[in-house]
């Protein structure tokens, strides 16, 4: 009895003294696609208001695959991130890196054109994903290339892993010290799903569509239906799943009233079951790698889970199930978590600074799905780290961002999105959020 009241005791002290390091992520104009530090100066002033004012940790950039080995395979231009994480380690700031192999434009919130190299797509499509249109979107590799040899003689994951070596080579002295976190981007906008809703074609909230119609993915399906004995259900996805703007009772397949093949059925759970195990298969792959090269650093690795609230109260979940997360019976993030953990990666997630009933008609359940995941990681034992998915600066966000922290468990970081000079100049912007750092350090 004595030590079961002990652990109870210990518990309570480590969550009351908990202190959560808060890092800010950069602007993704911070290099230019010319490969160089844009405005360093004041960048030096920027990093120096937030240590010395703001008592931030660190920073969070992304290390854009785009424009390391932009022009030509396996040259790499690390020379503006040194640059960078130089002046970071002058100011006492600590970095979080996002190694990102996708596209920057096309996305909420990206200011900025970074294509993926030319080079690795060689003037064909085939290596991107394709909706049932074969509209190609070309944010990022799918995954039907990890394993071919289709990017001048080298796989997918070859050249995710090439690249994260080099990165090892390159910033040794400081992985672990300065670098305390490398961030493996697995997915369109760096996060572990499909490109189920390009703003181009998609308005929230609607379902998105699935992206499993290029052709290695298709010759993925036929195999895997013949090896399950149904061949005609590898021919194509879903005929009934509508479009990227639909809602899910307006399809026959995300409609669970459906007298037709929903996604309740036999080969909605067969389509669903291999949808979601392909991309978790994906990121294993990579992590695996990431987990080899950075083992003896000091640095963590980390992944992203995309936060996916929209027609979260629906009972088919319809707008995960095409992002790849397989939620309709509830436990859609516990074999991501279970994959992050075989590698000893942190889950990082968003949307922390969203409440239920600030979205109205939409189906939509941030907090709910924050939850879902943080129980996720807890019951994987891995770590959770968390963003937010918008710029706020009220009171109110900062607020359930701190419910959030220890809502389960404290978190293993927070990273703010994002350093702007409209909040380290405007006053009030500036004078909340250093208080929201001081009560992060201080839970």
């Amino acid at each position: 009895m004595k030590q079961a009241a002990f652990a109870l005791f210990c518990v309570f002290v480590v969550f009351a003294n908990a202190s959560v390091p808060v890092y800010v992520m950069m602007p993704l104009t911070t290099i230019t696609n010319e490969g160089f530090l844009n405005n360093p100066d004041h960048i030096k002033w920027q990093f120096g208001k937030l240590e010395n004012e703001g008592n931030v940790d660190g920073i969070m950039i992304d290390v854009w695959w785009g424009i390391v080995e932009k022009t030509t395979p396996k040259s790499y231009n690390w020379e503006p991130y040194k640059q960078l994480f130089t002046i970071a380690r002058n100011a006492n700031l600590k970095v979080q890196v996002v190694l990102s192999f996708h596209k920057c434009g096309g996305n909420v919130g990206d200011e900025c054109y970074i294509p993926v190299p030319k080079w690795a797509h060689n003037d064909t499509d085939y290596v991107f994903y394709e909706d049932q249109y074969h509209n190609v979107d070309d944010e990022y590799l799918s995954w039907g290339v990890d394993l071919k040899p289709v990017i001048g003689g080298r796989t997918a994951v070859q050249v995710y892993t090439d690249f994260m070596e080099n990165f090892a080579k390159a910033f040794s002295g400081i992985l672990g010290s300065t670098i305390t976190e490398v961030q493996v981007g697995l997915g369109p906008a760096g996060e572990l799903r499909y490109p189920s809703y390009q703003l181009d074609k998609w308005k929230f909230p609607g379902i998105g569509e699935f992206q499993m119609y290029d052709l290695n993915i298709r010759e993925d399906l036929i195999a895997y239906a013949k090896s399950k004995g149904e061949t005609l259900w590898g021919q194509s996805g879903p005929n009934n799943a509508g479009h990227y703007n639909n809602w899910p009772d307006e399809t026959g397949f995300f409609n669970p009233g459906c007298q037709c093949e929903n996604y309740k059925s036999e080969y909605g759970q067969f389509f669903l079951n291999w949808y979601s195990k392909r991309l978790i298969e994906h990121g294993d792959r990579i992590l695996a790698q990431a987990a080899r090269i950075f083992q003896d650093t000091g640095a963590d690795i980390a992944a992203k889970i995309s936060g996916i609230h929209w027609q979260y109260k629906h009972p088919s979940h319809a707008a995960e199930l095409t992002a790849g997360y397989k939620n309709d019976m509830g436990r859609g993030y516990k074999p991501f978590a279970d994959m992050f953990a075989r590698h000893g990666a942190t889950m990082i997630f968003t949307c922390l600074e969203m409440k239920d009933n600030e979205q109205q008609n939409c189906n939509c359940a941030p907090a709910e799905l924050v939850g879902q995941t943080m129980y996720a990681a807890k019951d994987s034992n891995i770590p959770y780290s968390g963003e937010n998915a918008l710029p706020r600066y009220d009171v109110g966000a900062y607020q359930q961002i701190e419910y959030e922290t220890t809502r389960v468990r404290p978190l293993h970081a927070f990273t703010y999105l994002r350093l702007t000079d409209e909040l380290l100049q405007n006053g009030d912007n500036w004078n909340n959020f250093k208080s929201f750092v001081g009560r992060m350090h201080n839970l």
